[in-house]
């Protein structure tokens, strides 16, 4: 199951309660006070993870929650601190403020690591609050509460290049060729229900290139209206480098407008972001063994005027499959974005408060 979107709400551990207590043993009269600290609480935190490709174990179990700390003890003894919790994220998820909507990361390299709701602080013995003239203090204080946040994640693809255009014009076979990736291949509409993700290969050691490529759910015209399967799987090529626009040339398409396709797959990725449009593309003309003469010709001259990259290949014979290999893995190499190095995370949170300042001694002798 393929999910790209979840909810989840977090609850750091509390404090542990401070305690008061005074030393009792024989032969040391006035003992004075003896209450330990309560224990700091768990914090939540979440990292980016290669061993998950989606986000369906936030599906069931949308509520996290870290341990508490203990409370303190006499002799001086603390609480011990909580536990705590670590959520694996699949690398590409981007995590959202779900009140506000404020884009609070990004991950996109592995093992980031963040912390998302801080414990609360333990509170204080009442063997803190004793002075010079204060020398039995009852006082003590109760651990602060852990933070309670929700959050919204939702997973973007990270490819190199993504396949788009009409329902069954050879996108998964296009993608089951030239990558290990099998996805479900069938001659009707609508076959690819979830993205697709594979690598290739192109070249020869030591001069070997790869990048990663997206098939998507087909689109129809209307889809950012919610016809068909929508423009909900659209968000997975925001991240991509070059558009791979496949456009049936054969004659078994009912199809007979090979350029108004384009446009009108152009035009729905336009109305998802305009910056999907003006992405580096090259038109891809499948079906090239069976192609109508007249639709290759229309679509070579359209890609011409348009000064696009044209390639007519057949994914079942494999004509022209490395020569489009080739030319992805080119295009990649001069749009694929440079990678920024991150010296520190900063957290979405604010710091544990330090102890407050302890009460200043009373000067003089006590009585």
């Amino acid at each position: 199951m393929f999910i790209d979107e979840a909810r989840i709400r977090v609850k750091a551990g509390d404090g542990g309660n401070g305690c008061m207590a005074f030393r009792r043993e024989k032969f040391v009269p006035r003992g004075g006070p003896s209450g330990g600290d309560g224990g700091h609480g768990g914090d939540v935190l979440i990292s980016s993870s290669l061993s998950h490709n989606t986000l369906v174990h936030f599906r069931y179990n949308p509520e996290h929650k870290a341990e508490r700390g203990g409370h303190g003890l006499g002799s001086n003894c603390s609480g011990y601190a909580g536990e705590p919790v670590t959520l694996k994220v699949p690398i590409g998820t981007l995590l959202f403020d779900d009140a506000t909507g404020e884009l609070i990361h990004d991950f996109t390299r592995p093992d980031e690591t963040i912390v998302v709701a801080r414990g609360g602080r333990g509170g204080r013995g009442n063997q803190h609050f004793a002075t010079s003239t204060h020398q039995a203090p009852r006082e003590h204080e109760l651990g602060r509460s852990g933070e309670e946040r929700s959050y919204r994640l939702e997973l973007r693809l990270l490819a190199d290049a993504g396949l788009v255009g009409y329902p069954n014009v050879g996108k998964s076979t296009l993608i089951s060729r030239i990558s290990a990736a099998k996805p479900k291949v069938a001659n009707y509409a609508f076959t690819t229900l979830e993205p697709n993700l594979g690598v290739v290969q192109v070249g020869d050691f030591p001069h070997e290139l790869s990048f990663t490529v997206a098939d998507l759910p087909g689109l129809i015209e209307g889809a950012h209206l919610g016809h068909g399967l929508g423009i909900q799987f659209l968000k997975h090529i925001e991240r991509t480098s070059v558009i791979v626009h496949l456009v049936d040339v054969s004659d078994s398409s009912d199809r007979s407008d090979p350029v108004a396709d384009f446009k009108i797959i152009t035009a729905e990725l336009k109305s998802f972001d305009p910056a999907l449009a003006a992405k580096p593309t090259i038109l891809v003309a499948a079906k090239a063994d069976i192609a109508n003469p007249e639709k290759m010709k229309k679509l070579a001259a359209f890609a011409k005027r348009r000064k696009l990259p044209f390639f007519a290949i057949s994914a079942v014979s494999g004509e022209a499959i490395e020569p489009l290999k080739f030319a992805i893995a080119e295009l990649v190499a001069a749009h694929r974005p440079k990678p920024v190095v991150v010296t520190e995370l900063k957290s979405p949170v604010k710091p544990k408060p330090a102890y407050p300042p302890p009460a200043p001694r009373a000067r003089g002798r006590s009585r």
